[in-house]
């Protein structure tokens, strides 16, 4: 499936961005691209730069990392609950007390990264048992009706954007 192929009613507009940035990115394939995008982006980072903030309250680079690693698990979760037919109302998720509930400084960055590629290979083994019925079942997710590959592509897209985060605000 492809990401233009996504009708915005399965999905909450604040996730439009994230899948808009996607263009006409084949769901399975970009699953695993950007995986390896990902990885090698963070290995080109300077090592003294992962504990960086650019602001005060802010992420560090290892925080941000653990925080794509949560969420990725939490929106291939949704994707199988929602693909196996299972319409429980699933509830949302404190980005800010996950990630201050982890001690994200304390693991080094290859560490996160092993991690990071350990999780992104279970969701796209995940996504490649769908069919394209199990792709277009909707569920409610934080209080919006959200779809099984609109869950795969914000998996993405999320990644991406902290990715430009990265790029934007910790690197320059």
């Amino acid at each position: 499936m492809k990401s233009s192929e996504l009708p915005p009613n399965q999905y909450a507009p604040f996730y439009a961005p994230y899948i808009n940035a996607l263009n006409n990115a084949d769901l399975l394939e970009e699953l695993e691209i950007s995986m390896a995008d990902f990885i090698k982006f963070v290995r080109e980072i300077p090592l003294g730069k992962h504990d960086y903030r650019y602001a005060e309250g802010k992420w560090t680079i290892k925080q941000i990392i653990r925080h794509i690693i949560d969420s990725e698990r939490i929106f291939a979760y949704r994707a199988l609950r929602f693909a196996r037919k299972d319409n429980t109302e699933l509830p949302g998720f404190d980005q800010d007390l996950f990630v201050g509930n982890v001690d994200a400084e304390r693991s080094n960055i290859q560490e996160l990264l092993t991690e990071f590629s350990a999780v992104r290979y279970a969701s796209l083994l995940l996504f490649k048992t769908f069919d394209q019925e199990q792709l277009n079942a909707v569920g409610v997710a934080s209080g919006n009706p959200i779809s099984v590959a609109a869950l795969g592509f914000i998996i993405i897209g999320h990644q991406k954007h902290h990715q430009q985060v990265f790029t934007e605000r910790y690197l320059n």
